[in-house]
Order: structure tokens, then sequence, then C-alpha cells
């Protein structure tokens, strides 16, 4: 865990004309959020990606499959950046010129898991990066679990992109379909235990994607269309 200088904090509360109206109405919803970044990027349609820290080569080649097409309709990727698929669905993110946010653990100040830093330095500065946690808060294990109910509840739709059984991104698609989202799940082979978690939501009625287009569909087009990163 590394800690940075700080020159200026913003917050947003829960009373304020900009908090996202979407997260609002969510489970639990935070009274106050810490942020750096660009609040604009509230305003577009909003797809959460979560998946396993462990992730392999399946999921990387996934995600680079699937985000391009995505971004290029202005939908912005909201992810946890953890370790694996959430580091992977920012960079994806940026390596194709769309707009990502960041919602972290800690402090805006300290950054988990160390290998992350550069990136969650970059998002601060150029895309969103958000927090309910004051400055000098450190990673502990039940800030991810309080976490993910923001990026449950941020997004109009939620992707699982590789999961174990009984895994923290599992927890983040029920608080989603708790919040009336819709949640989908990339497939796996039947034998590999990070795609078990994913086979288990379809199974359970989330909506399988085999191509970026099942994605997209899950936003109003129109909506999308009218819409351009100006700022």
């Amino acid at each position: 865990m590394l800690e940075t200088h700080l020159e200026q904090v913003n917050y947003l509360t829960i009373a304020d004309p900009q908090y996202p109206v979407q997260l609002k109405e969510s489970y639990l919803a935070p009274i106050c959020l810490f942020y750096q970044g660009s609040l604009e990027l509230l305003r577009f349609p909003l797809l959460s990606i979560v998946g396993a820290r462990l992730a392999d080569h399946y999921g990387a080649t996934s995600l680079s499959q699937l985000i391009p097409p995505v971004v290029k309709r202005n939908i912005v990727v909201v992810s946890g950046l953890a370790a694996g698929i959430d580091a992977m669905s920012h960079q994806e993110t940026l390596r194709n010129g769309g707009r990502t946010i960041a919602v972290i653990g800690t402090g805006l100040n300290r950054s988990y898991p160390k290998q992350n830093t550069a990136l969650q330095q970059y998002i601060g500065k150029n895309q969103l990066l958000l927090t309910e946690y004051p400055l000098n808060s450190g990673p502990k294990r039940h800030h991810f679990v309080e976490r993910n109910r923001i990026i449950a509840g941020l997004c109009e739709t939620l992707c699982v992109i590789q999961a174990k059984q009984h895994s923290g991104s599992l927890i983040t698609a029920n608080l989603a379909l708790q919040n009336n989202r819709n949640v989908l799940a990339v497939p796996g082979k039947i034998t590999d235990p990070l795609s078990a978690g994913c086979n288990e939501l379809i199974v359970a009625g989330a909506k399988p994607v085999l191509n970026s287009q099942h994605i997209i569909e899950e936003f109003r087009f129109d909506r999308i269309q009218n819409m351009k990163y100006d700022y």
C-alpha cells in the first residue's frame, strides 16, 4: 500500500444535485463520496465490470474483444481497481480511448494493490476516482465488501467476467440484482474454477455475454448516441 500527497480533496454529498440518482436510489447509498477527476462521467451510461483477481488469459482476451465496441458507444466502464479483471477493465478501456470510473476501498491518497498505483493516479487525474473513505484510510478487508455496493449501485448494467464460487464478484452481482440492474456474465468452461461463478449466474438467470452487442443492447441506444466526451 502506497501513500501519495494530495493538494486538494473534493467531496460530494447525497444532498448535492450532482450526486448520481441511480446510486442515491440503491442499497445503502453512501452519504459522502470523496473524488478526484471529472464528475461529468457520472452523466453517461455506466457499465460495471467485475471479476477474478487471479484472472487469466481468457479473462484478458474476453475484455479485449468486448470493451472496444462498448466504449465506442460512449458507455463509461466502472470497476474497483483491484488486481485482475478490475485493473484489466480500466486499462483496456483507456487503451481504446474510452472513459472509466474507479471505485476504491482506501482513501484517495492510498493505493492498493501496489502495482496499480500508477493506474490509480492516472485515473484520478484524467478520469474519475471515487471512494467513501477519508484520506489516510487503509485497505481493510470490509472496505472492499462495502465498496462493491457502490459499484453495483452506480451502474445501469453489470457484467461479470471470470468469478469463482462464493467470490466477491458474485456478491456484487447479487447487490446489482437487488438494485434492479441488468446482470450479465461471460460463460466459461465447466471445468474451470474461474468460470464456475459466471456459469452459476447464467443458470440462475443472468444474461450470457458472447459478444459486445449483448452488452450494448442493455442500454438505451438513443441516449448513448446523443452524448459525447466533449470535455
